[in-house]
């Protein structure tokens, strides 16, 4: 359901979506069911009704099995009438066409892969002016899909062909609109989570054809209590006319890294002004120390341009794209061996090495050196050895400077109606609430300064609820909304009897 928003058609990015109105922040414009949802794409074996992972033997034997068409389905699925399963085991029933629970190496099950094209499939019969009114339109890249001969051919043999011949879908179906699901999907869909935490993916015609931006102006929340409704909201205030943008990437990702994601998996290169910036807008966030000078950054010459020269700021520097490619990737795989690690205090010391290694390496603002920041303020208060109640003063201010720093990045690449901003948001506001306590009771701290410093905390955790209050009570952000509230509270009673006893 449009709400505040209404379909246009841009010369760039097609059909996509704008306001009707002016929207405030907070403000609901999208709302709507999906289409057809269904397990991800080479998924390991899942239930076909809730999507938990199912063990099953190297013989293809499990008692997770619906009893009517032999596919995989847990003991509480099969037991309830409203399983997702319902439409693709009355044609598996049909058709006579068991399951084989075959695995490769990669613990992927390609068998499975046909699922939720074929539950679009049996949703277009189901909602026909659904279909050709909102899905039908979706882009689905088929000639730029062709160029992968190798997942094309995968997609043929694995959906297409097998829903057609084995599952006798032949006459309902052709090969052509069985591939143009797929592309859909593949282009379009979205990830969601059960209430359990499993993932599966989630067509969704209006939400799926925003434009992409790197500074996106909408967040969205799909809530699976009410059959995976997903709701947009303005992150920021926005006019009337204006298009509404989701990112289609990761955001703390540097440029070349989203430029990449976008060509393989959406077909197209954003030209959005962060991505045109050598300096993403100011932030430096994949910029390099210059090997030859004390005060430059290397940048990329042309920043969507993957082979790019790059070139430093303060002096006649150049080094090619391959050249910082191999060191980025070095750092990665340190990185990546790091995260690798068991939750512990290895694994946080690690992380500060690292991070204290980079500098001679990388902007303090670097993609990587943020991501491990990100690690560090995750670990810090919760490991064994760095317990919040453990932590030093000095320990203290070395979480909240983390957090500060890495809001600084959010600030720029998500305003406004950010999760993460909230969840780091959350994190700032419990150092600080220790530090202003440690200071009181040390004597280093009036009364009103304590005070001031909580009401800080208070001001942080008011902004928390207020992103997250949208989010499914049931999500990891909606269980942190709710542990906010209760510490807004808790700490807005401490405050009003400071004030009191300092009256």
């Amino acid at each position: 359901m449009l709400l505040k928003a209404r379909l246009e058609h841009d010369t760039v990015y097609g059909r996509c979506l704008a306001t009707s109105e002016a929207v405030e922040r907070g403000e609901l414009v999208v709302e709507e069911l999906p289409f057809a949802y269904g397990p991800k794409r080479e998924s390991g074996i899942v239930c076909l009704g809730c999507y938990r992972y199912l063990q099953f033997g190297e013989d293809g034997d499990s008692l997770d099995r619906c009893e009517l068409c032999d596919w995989p389905l847990c003991g509480n699925c099969a037991d309830d009438a409203s399983s997702d399963h319902r439409g693709e085991c009355q044609v598996f029933g049909t058709a006579r066409v068991t399951f084989a629970g075959n695995v490769g190496e990669d613990g992927v099950c390609p068998q499975l892969d046909c699922i939720t094209p074929l539950r679009v499939l049996l949703a277009k019969e189901a909602q026909p002016e659904r279909w050709l009114n909102e899905v039908a339109p979706m882009e689905h890249h088929e000639e730029a899909r062709r160029e992968n001969a190798d997942i094309w051919h995968a997609d043929r043999v694995n959906i297409a062909q097998y829903l057609r011949g084995p599952c006798k879908l032949a006459e309902r179906f052709s090969e052509e609109l069985i591939m143009q699901v797929v592309g859909v999907l593949e282009v379009n869909a979205f990830e969601a989570r059960t209430i359990n935490g499993y993932p599966l993916r989630c067509l969704y015609p209006y939400t799926g054809i925003l434009a992409h931006n790197c500074v996106p102006n909408t967040a969205r929340s799909i809530h699976p209590s009410e059959g995976y409704k997903v709701r947009l909201r303005a992150m920021v205030d926005l006019e009337a006319g204006q298009q509404l943008q989701h990112s289609y990437t990761y955001t703390l990702d540097g440029t070349v890294q989203r430029q990449a994601h976008l060509q393989q998996g959406k077909y197209f290169r954003c030209s959005c002004k962060r991505c045109l910036d050598a300096s993403e807008l100011q932030t430096h966030f994949s910029s390099l120390k210059c090997g030859q000078c004390t005060e430059g950054w290397l940048l990329p010459k042309q920043p969507t341009a993957l082979e790019s020269s790059w070139q430093c700021n303060a002096c006649d520097n150049t080094t090619s794209s391959q050249d910082v490619r191999e060191i980025v990737e070095n750092l990665q795989a340190e990185v990546n061996g790091v995260q690798a690690l068991e939750m512990g205090a290895k694994r946080l010391e690690e992380s500060e090495r690292l991070l204290r290694k980079y500098k001679s390496l990388l902007h303090p603002s670097h993609y990587i050196a943020t991501g491990l920041r990100q690690l560090l303020i995750e670990m810090y208060g919760r490991v064994q050895g760095y317990e919040m109640v453990q932590l030093s003063d000095q320990l203290l201010e070395r979480k909240s400077s983390l957090c500060r720093k890495v809001l600084r990045v959010l600030n720029v690449f998500e305003p406004g109606l950010s999760r993460s901003r909230a969840m780091n948001l959350y994190e700032l506001h419990v150092p600080l609430v220790l530090l202003a306590k440690n200071g009181f009771i040390a004597g280093t701290l009036s009364g009103g300064e304590l005070r001031a410093r909580l009401v800080d905390a208070i001001d942080l955790l008011k902004e928390c609820v207020d992103i997250l209050q949208h989010e499914d009570h049931d999500s990891q952000e909606g269980i942190l909304c709710g542990v906010a509230k209760q510490a807004l509270e808790q700490l807005t009673l401490s405050v009003e009897g400071l004030g009191s006893e300092l009256d």
